[in-house]
């Protein structure tokens, strides 16, 4: 783990990513606590890795698509704190990265989160035979805890975006109104369902290979 936090850099990302990637398929794990900035930096770093290669050799996995359907949380009652550990399919996850790892020879297809409708979309992502770097976006890769454990063994390197509190909340209480909460109500889930989840994620940094700044615009250091 970096001493420091380094900056958010796609750029520079994209050519350490890429350089992981050299001799065959690598997956860079991106983490960090619910608005940390780590989706806006994992699509910019997808976005300049394919740039600097000059074709499509990276794309971008997001965990988010292993949401259970909101269904199945109001049958788990767990409908209430969306987005907490226990509300994926973590299991699924972690078959989908060991299979983007061994399954080189045809497409992968993986699901994305829909924020507009609040529900994975099956299909949606599409890991090529020629994708060399995957950039995997998630709040809890860095969980101790089963099948989550099993994740950094996958991982080239894992970079976790730290981002002051403040910061955070503002960001996620925008969002949450932006997706049709009461200013009210996107405050208290700001506070009370991302602020438990953060409590768990942000000591996962310390395992992380690097430390990444979220607190500035993506490439603004």
């Amino acid at each position: 783990m970096q001493p420091s936090p380094s900056s958010a850099d796609p750029h520079a990302l994209a050519r350490r990513g890429l350089s992981l990637a050299a001799d065959g398929r690598a997956l860079v794990g991106i983490a960090g606590s619910p608005g940390s900035g780590k989706t806006t930096l994992a699509r910019a770093v997808v976005d300049a890795a394919n740039e600097q290669a000059g074709e499509p050799v990276a794309a971008y996995l997001p965990m988010d698509g292993f949401h259970l359907a909101d269904a199945t949380l109001e049958t788990l009652g767990r409908h209430e704190r969306k987005g907490a550990i226990d509300t994926f399919d973590s299991w699924g996850f972690v078959a989908l990265l060991e299979r983007v790892l061994a399954e080189r020879d045809h497409p992968v297809y993986a699901p994305a989160f829909d924020r507009a409708v609040g529900e994975p979309i099956a299909g949606s992502v599409a890991v090529q035979p020629g994708t060399r770097l995957i950039v995997v976006e998630g709040n809890y890769l860095l969980a101790p805890t089963d099948p989550w454990s099993r994740i950094p063994p996958l991982l080239a390197e894992s970079w976790f975006v730290a981002t002051p509190e403040e910061e955070r909340l503002r960001r996620l209480v925008d969002r949450h109104t932006r997706h049709g909460r009461t200013p009210e109500a996107a405050l208290a889930w700001a506070r009370d369902v991302d602020g438990a989840n953060a409590r768990l994620i942000e000591p996962t940094a310390a395992s992380a290979t690097l430390i990444v700044d979220g607190g500035l615009p993506v490439g603004a250091a």
